[in-house]
């Protein structure tokens, strides 16, 4: 038994490594040198253990003797292990000696540059890194102190402080902490809603927290934007159990309170919560639900400014393609409409920064059309729909008292796509037609509208003094004193106009905001919305797929991925996690060949291959018979031996067997009168099977009930019945059938063979198995019918394979 380790003892001082180094650092994670690692290890305690073999080390051990027992005891001993063990986690206090703040960490990786610590944005902050030092160590003139001497530090200690000013330096010390059972948290920020970040704050802590701080911030990033920036939950950290400055939060149940600030907070959060669920989607004043998109038939919903309102379609005709329009737009609401595809590379919900269609033009009416041709439903399950309203992110600035909270009201519907109408244009009316209505009309060169020439001037007159011609080339018209005139809008940037605030504020937002929008999953920035939604949904690191081997969802690159851009991986299509995860193997259910799982494809693509070039198996003459000349082998094969050369009429071996004799016969007169005399048999005596079914057979037509089955066939009727097939004789195995009685399970092979080739259209159809095929998976399944339709499936051809 392992005795339990002494307390770590280790310490020393590094410079913090730009964060510019450490873009990829999250939560408490430290990274440090590798000389770090073996500093540790040669200060863990020594842990003794007994050894794992259950062998004796003595060869006269017997546990009933006393002298052999204790020489087995003193033999042991002499191979007990001893090693260096680090306790798990491993988590270290991290102390910045300029302003006496500490905090702690756990360990990322030993990969950092010699003499440095890589520390995330969190302990960053924390530390107050990122605040302007007053003093430096070299200009106050001594060293100072954390409040820790008990440590003594190691090289690279506080001696070479007075040489570092670039780059601030941090004490660190391996501190083991216990596992916490209980913390409370506070949100600085009223109206939190536990369904909202409960969830969010699990998964956080187990994805980048080793430990907890207390007195530290928390902050828990948010799944959606409020206000155009990414929504977080902030938290205070306030107490533990057990009681400490921190806890270890891995392998430990952890119980969460959330607590607010004061009693002024706790009212405004319950207010918020309350208003929240008026507003819940399903109920008067919230959003739709959204539900099943059906085709044809115009859904009535509605959207609050800043949600989405999801549908899907499941199914619609893929070779017609589909149209999903968004309509009954009123002229002052900014609704958006996104689509995505469902699929192993889409596995999101259609979002302003993410989604593969979007229509988010001002025009009345917003319509996405997806011609069968369309990449994006290339291998899509179905498709996901979302309706969104736009919010006016500087409402308050731009003199809005509050923001509208009104549902917007709108139309959808999705049909199926007409080829003729693939281009969206606006209607025409009487100010864009060049052409009058009537003779008698000239066209007002201030409104452009259509006016009778005896009228023009008093129009004129009347038009010059109220309404006003946009002058930088949008030809709307305006009346001078109307507010769409004074919220009319042209971006400097291009041709984009608008006569609202908000259609003002959504163009700002998606296309030139403030500063670039960047990508929480990997950190790429993009000069607009439009740009950050195609990285989202392409070749972002963080975008979820699923994996066609494991199938699990995952992350198409993680960050730590070092062949993300290997020739293998762009080759094979696959991603990092793919190309690892297809190393595993499996056994190939058609050769039972042991294949990697990336390489099945390719290994089935070579059995299809073979399949289209295999010959098919060759039937029996004997048109009873469930057999094939050469054999049938469970693996394909249908050539599995060879015919000798004393049977070339076409029989089987097992027919051919009654017919046998060793002579010679080059004329085949002797064979003729052994096939006549087996005819004659079976017409006036009969097989006495129950089972047979052969019309020239007595017994086989008494079984089937045919025309005189009772009374028989005499020898002057039979002769002139089987004449044919002896003229037939000599010319091989394409000439005329057979037709000798056999076994029940040959005729029962034969019988299932002719329904497995009437199924799906086999007989005199395009699709299908012809009768040779079925007859030998029947024969290489020993007449099972379902492996005989597995076996159909992964080694014949359909008769629409078969080369003209």
């Amino acid at each position: 038994m392992a005795t339990d380790p002494a307390p770590l003892v280790w310490g020393s001082a590094f410079s913090v490594t730009p964060t510019s180094r450490t873009p990829l650092l999250r939560g408490d994670k430290i990274l440090l040198p590798p000389s770090a690692l073996e500093q540790l290890l040669s200060a863990a305690p020594v842990v003794t253990s007994e050894p794992t073999s259950t062998r004796p080390y003595t060869s006269s051990f017997s546990p009933y003797d006393p002298h052999s027992y204790a020489a087995e005891i003193q033999a042991r001993a002499q191979f007990q292990e001893q090693q260096h063990q680090l306790p798990h986690p491993l988590t270290f206090r991290l102390a910045n000696p300029q302003n006496g703040r500490s905090v702690y960490a756990g360990i990322r990786e030993f990969s950092a540059e010699e003499g440095e610590v890589g520390l995330s944005p969190f302990l960053r902050e924390a530390l107050g890194l990122n605040e302007v030092a007053k003093h430096t160590p070299a200009e106050s003139g001594h060293i100072p102190s954390d409040g820790n001497d008990d440590v003594p530090m190691t090289n690279g200690g506080w001696h070479e402080a007075a040489t570092e000013r670039t780059q601030p330096r941090i004490n660190i010390h391996a501190r083991q902490l216990p596992k916490g059972a209980f913390v409370k948290l506070r949100p600085l920020e009223a109206g939190y809603d536990p369904e909202d970040w409960k969830s969010l704050l699990e998964q956080h802590l187990r994805a980048n927290f080793t430990t907890m701080t207390n007195g530290e911030i928390l902050v828990v990033p948010g799944g959606s934007r409020v206000g155009g920036k990414k929504e977080e939950f902030r938290f205070l950290i306030d107490g533990f159990a057990p009681e400490g400055d921190g806890i270890c939060v891995v392998d430990t149940d952890l119980e969460v309170d959330i607590e607010a600030l004061n009693e002024e907070q706790a009212r405004e959060t319950l207010r918020k919560i309350a208003t929240k669920l008026q507003r819940a989607p399903g109920t008067q004043e919230g959003s739709s639900v959204g539900d099943e998109l059906d085709l044809f038939n115009a859904q009535q919903g509605q959207v609050v400014e800043g949600e989405y309102v999801d549908y899907q379609i499941s199914s619609w005709d893929r070779s017609q393609g589909i149209e999903i329009e968004v309509s009954d737009i009123a002229e002052d609401d900014e609704i958006d409409l996104f689509v995505s595809p469902l699929s192993s590379r889409q596995r999101r919900r259609p979002r302003e920064d993410e989604c593969v269609l979007a229509d988010v033009e001002g025009r009345p009416a917003k319509r996405i059309r997806l011609a069968p041709t369309n990449v994006e439903l290339e291998d899509a399950e179905a498709l996901w729909v979302s309706v969104h309203a736009h919010k006016l992110v500087d409402s308050l600035a731009n003199g809005a008292a509050t923001p509208n909270t009104q549902p917007k009201h709108f139309t959808i519907r999705a049909k199926p796509l007409d080829p003729g109408n693939m281009n969206y244009t606006q209607p025409d009316s009487a100010t864009t037609s060049k052409t009058p209505p009537n003779p008698d009309e000239v066209r007002c060169k201030n409104c452009h509208q259509w006016i009778p020439q005896r009228t023009l001037f008093l129009h004129e007159n009347f038009c010059i003094r109220n309404n006003i011609l946009c002058p930088k080339g949008c030809n709307q018209v305006f009346q001078k004193r109307s507010e769409a005139w004074q919220n009319h809008w042209h971006c400097p940037h291009d041709s984009a106009f608008g006569n609202t605030a908000l259609s003002h504020s959504k163009h700002d937002h998606l296309f030139h905001p403030p500063v670039p929008y960047e990508c929480a999953g990997c950190g790429f920035t993009a000069p607009n919305i439009r740009q950050l939604a195609l990285h989202k949904t392409s070749t972002c690191p963080a975008k979820p797929i699923l994996c066609r081997f494991c199938h699990l969802q995952v992350p198409q690159q993680s960050d730590t991925d070092p062949d993300a851009s290997s020739p293998e991986v762009l080759l094979s299509g696959l991603t990092p996690h793919e190309l690892a995860d297809g190393a595993r193997t499996t056994e190939c259910h058609l050769c039972n060949k042991i294949t990697r799982l990336r390489d099945m494809s390719t290994h089935l693509r070579h059995h299809d291959l073979e399949r289209l070039s295999r010959p098919p198996p060759r039937l029996c003459r004997n048109v009873l018979c469930g057999r094939t000349l050469d054999g049938v082998g469970k693996n394909g094969v249908t050539r599995l031996r060879a015919r000798g050369p004393e049977n070339d009429i076409g029989l089987c071996d097992t027919c051919i067997g009654p017919l046998y004799v060793s002579m010679y016969d080059p004329d085949g007169k002797a064979l003729r009168r052994r096939v006549e005399r087996r005819y004659l048999s079976q017409l006036l005596a009969g097989c006495g099977h129950g089972w047979c079914s052969n019309r020239y057979c007595k017994t086989g037509r008494k079984n089937t009930g045919g025309a005189g089955a009772e009374k028989g066939v005499s020898a002057k009727d039979a002769i002139p019945m089987i004449k044919p097939f002896l003229d037939g004789l000599a010319t091989g195995e394409a000439a005329s059938p057979l037709h000798f009685c056999v076994d029940e399970s040959s005729q029962r092979r034969r019988e299932l063979a002719e329904m497995l080739a009437a199924e799906e259209g086999g007989v005199g159809g395009k699709g299908g198995y012809s009768r040779e095929w079925c007859v030998g998976a029947l024969e290489a399944e020993g007449g099972d019918l379902d492996r005989a339709r597995a076996w159909l499936k992964g080694w014949a051809l359909r008769r629409d394979e078969v080369r003209s």
